[in-house]
Parts: structure tokens; C-alpha cells; sequence
């Protein structure tokens, strides 16, 4: 008798592309985990997408982000970083310190344990989220 297999749950998220002037990307470790990714999070019932980054930000790294700022990349699915037999589907939007959208630095609070400014030509010496490594790199041209 063959098991049952079951599907892979969908999370929805919004997360930033952020970068600074010279091209590196701000990643983040939650708590507990060991992965870097994009800052961001689930989507909310009844939230936009561009709602959800702006509260996440405000709430992970204290940022406070114009919505009109942030610039839609489209609608990415990679496997889930830190949670089994899930996928996520996010919304990624790009933000950039060079154009000014966001008028604070970051720190990192709530449940991002560790924050770091990555040359995404040094990916490879840490661990990366899948979307991280198979979408955001290569939308940055890595």
C-alpha cells in the first residue's frame, strides 16, 4: 500500500528586496533558525501585500517605509525556509536606501535574532533560504 502523500501547505508572505548603495542586500535570521532571508512575513487575512511589508518591517527592523516607495517584483514560490512541507508564495518588492523610501536604520527586534548586509557575490559562504538563494540572488543578477 503506498502512503499517503500529502501536499505542500502554502504561506503567503511579502518581503523586501532591500539594498544599499553599493549593492549589498539586507538579509535576516529569526530566532532559532539557521537560514538567512529576505525580511518580511505572512500576509494577513483581508491585508494588501505592500500593507503586510510595511507592518513587518515597522515590526522586525523598526523601519518606517512609504508604500508608494516600494516597487512590486511579482509574485515568487520557493520551498519554505523553516517550516516542513511548506511553500512559500511571496510577494517580493524592492526597496532601495539609495532612493530614500526608508528614513531609518534598521535593527533587528521582534523574532529576528541576527541581521547582515550581504555582497551577494559572497552567498555561498553562508546559508541562505531557497527563495533567497534560487529567487532574490538571481533577480539581483548573481
Amino acid at each position: 500500500m503506498n502512503p499517503i502523500h500529502s501536499e505542500s501547505r502554502k504561506i503567503s508572505i511579502a518581503a523586501a528586496v532591500i539594498a544599499d548603495a553599493s549593492g549589498r542586500l539586507l538579509l535576516v535570521r529569526k530566532r532559532g533558525t539557521s537560514a538567512f532571508m529576505q525580511p518580511g512575513g505572512k500576509i494577513e487575512p483581508d491585508e494588501e501585500p505592500v500593507d503586510a511589508l510595511v507592518r513587518e518591517l515597522r515590526e522586525e527592523l523598526g523601519l518606517a517605509v512609504d508604500p508608494a516607495m516600494a516597487s512590486r517584483l511579482g509574485l515568487f514560490s520557493a520551498k519554505a525556509a523553516n517550516e516542513p512541507d511548506s511553500t512559500v508564495e511571496a510577494e517580493l518588492f524592492a526597496l532601495t536606501f539609495a532612493a530614500q523610501p526608508i528614513e531609518s536604520q534598521p535593527v533587528a527586534a521582534a523574532e529576528i535574532e541576527e541581521m547582515i548586509w550581504l555582497d551577494p557575490a559572497s552567498a555561498h559562504d553562508i546559508e541562505l533560504a531557497p527563495l533567497t538563494r534560487d529567487v532574490v540572488l538571481r533577480l539581483s543578477g548573481q
